[in-house]
């Protein structure tokens, strides 16, 4: 058995999920949308940065949550930012699914 070969057959599977071919579709609808777009983008910087602080144990900026709960709130009134924002939690909870699988063959 070749590992890599076994990654390419992995990937392959993992293209043609239900999952990843949802999270595709959308995906491309949300660039096709400006706006959106931008929402999203700003959405996920805000999440980076919260994570960056959470890791350095540093104490995010005050405003932080509140800019996030407003973008959320936000988001949440767009139909394809909604489809989006679903779509990409269920494949992110399949790939997590997947490297837990992986982890827990190599014992880690």
């Amino acid at each position: 058995m070749n590992v890599y070969d076994e990654a390419h057959s992995l990937a392959r599977a993992i293209k043609e999920s239900n999952e990843f071919k949802e999270f595709d579709k959308v995906r491309k609808e949300v660039e096709s949308d400006n706006d959106v777009s931008a929402m999203i983008a700003d959405m996920q910087k805000l999440q980076l940065e919260l994570q960056a602080a959470q890791i350095s144990v540093e104490q995010p900026p005050e405003d932080l949550m509140g800019r996030i709960q407003s973008l959320s709130t936000m988001l949440a009134t767009k139909p394809l930012a909604a489809r989006f924002m679903q779509t990409e939690a269920t494949f992110t909870i399949m790939m997590n699914d997947v490297f837990k699988i992986i982890g827990d063959a190599m014992g880690m």
